[in-house]
Parts: C-alpha cells; structure tokens; sequence
C-alpha cells in the first residue's frame, strides 16, 4: 500500500531526528523550520521537501505533524491566514507531538473538527536518540478511528505507543508526568547539596535512598550527575520549567489549587533568574549547593 505523505513542522533536534525516522521508512516528508534550517536541510538531502507556509504544507500532505515546545508556538503555526487551520482538509490528521496546555489542544481540536479535519495529542517520552531510532514512548489521546489510522506512523516513531482517551488526556498526563518528574528530580538535587552542606559523601547518600523504597530513575539521572559528572537527563532548567508552569495552569483551569508543584516552580524560577536556565535540570545540585544559604 503508497504511505501516506506527512508535513512535519518544528525541526529542532527532537523533530529532525523524528523527521530522519520517518524517511528512513519510506515516507515522503514536506518540512517547515523556524530561524535554525539545519534540520530542514538535513531532510532536503535525504530527498523530502520544504513549504512556503505551514497552510501550503497542509494543503500538500495527508497527515499533518506538530513539533514545538510551547502552546503559543503550535497555535502560531495553526492560526492565521497561513496556517495549519487555512489548509485543513475533511478526514486530515493533524497531530501535536510537543507538550502544550490541554485547553489550548481541545480549542485547536474544535476549530479544525469545523472543517472536517481531527486533532490528535501526542506528546513523546524519551530522547532525540530514541526519537531517530523510532524507540519513542507516544502518549496519543483524540478520536479512536484517527489514531488506528495513523497508528502505522506512530509505530514507526515509537517502541511503546499508548491510546489514552479523549482528546487533551495527553497532554494533561504527560504535564502531570512532567510535574512529578521535576518535583522529584529538585528534592534530589538539594538533598545532594543539603550532604555537602553537611559533610556528608553524595555517592554514600545515595546508597542509603537507593537501598529503599525512594529508589528510581529520576534519583539515578541526579545521581549521573552529582557522582560522576554525566548528564543522562538532557533536559534543560527552562523546559522543565515551563512544564511545571503549564501543569499549574492546567489545576487552575480544573479549579484546583497545586500545593506541591509550588516549591519546584519558584525553585527553578530563581535559578534562571540566575542564568541557569540553559543548564541541563541534573546540574540544579550545583545551583543548590551554591545557594542553599541565600
């Protein structure tokens, strides 16, 4: 059976490598980049080609891919006279791959279902490397006759691909994920830094946690960090912060009140006050240990 053509755009390193997976299958792929071209034109060498405007790439494909890292930049690319929503076709797949607000998803997910075409929210697990090697973890969410459709694709990208219900239940998972992971990851790091403070060995710290029930891989990838020097989680203090972010904005539009996301948001809001937002978030040991007594 012809593959159906796909339209990706947002090319920065998680989207090129999901863009190169793709190829490598088979796909012909129209791409749309931002200001960095790498990504574009590392797809053009491999034969896929480029649009003039996210409405042009729609109008072209039949399967439409979102990969950005924030809801206003999906909705920049969706809205407008040249936008994804312009070039919408009845039976089009569109689907979001990044990490936006669940409201922001179900808004798009109306305004295209007015011109016939469906939303789908996935947003991904895993790394660019992962991303290349089609080992994603895919958290899809929209219309069941949708995602069996393109369930071909997403197989491609991803080792484990998971249906979890209406449409934004992606989104709002993957944000709660996100929060839990932060939080997590944060009280490891000033535990770190509270044993320097202390005059207690970090790797002896460890041994101690990881022998009980707090042990996980969020623990490990802080440890990578404090112990040896080796960023395992290449996830940066900013993205982690917006994340937080849009998890408490997402309980606010629930009319709820986050008790525990609080203290990781204000935590990683001073440290890119500091000019630490670029860091990787395993490095907020450093920024703990340096601070502790501000």
């Amino acid at each position: 059976m012809t593959k159906p053509t796909i339209g990706f755009i947002g090319l920065g390193l998680m989207g090129r490598a999901m863009v190169g997976c793709l190829q490598d299958a088979g796909y012909a792929l129209t791409v749309l980049g931002n200001r960095d071209r790498t990504g574009v034109e590392e797809a053009l060498s491999r034969g896929g080609s480029e649009a003039a405007s996210a409405r042009a790439l729609t109008g072209a494909t039949d399967i439409v891919m979102l990969c950005m890292g924030t809801s206003d930049q999906v909705e920049s690319r969706v809205y407008g006279e040249d936008g994804v929503l312009a070039g919408a076709k009845p039976g089009q797949i569109v689907i979001d791959f990044g990490t936006s607000l669940p409201g922001s998803t179900l808004k798009i997910g109306a305004d295209l279902a007015e011109r016939g075409a469906i939303y789908l929210d996935a947003p991904l697990g895993r790394t660019p490397s992962h991303g290349r090697e089609g080992k994603l973890n895919i958290m899809c969410a929209g219309d069941e006759a949708a995602y069996a459709k393109v369930k071909p694709e997403l197989d491609t990208l991803g080792e484990n691909v998971f249906h979890l219900g209406a449409l934004g239940s992606g989104h709002t998972i993957k944000l709660i994920n996100n929060f839990y992971a932060m939080t997590t990851a944060l009280a490891m790091s000033e535990a770190f830094a509270m044993a320097d403070l202390a005059g207690i060995d970090r790797a002896k710290l460890h041994a101690v946690m990881a022998a009980g029930p707090n042990h996980s891989g969020m623990m490990d990838f802080i440890k990578a960090w404090a112990t040896e020097g080796r960023i395992d989680l290449a996830f940066a203090v900013a993205n982690g912060k917006k994340d937080v972010g849009y998890y408490r904005r997402m309980a606010e539009d629930l009319g709820a009140t986050s008790r525990m996301s609080g203290c990781a948001d204000s935590a990683l809001a001073e440290a890119i006050g500091h000019d630490f937002g670029d860091h990787m978030v395993p490095e907020m040991v450093d920024y703990f240990s340096k601070h502790l007594k501000d």
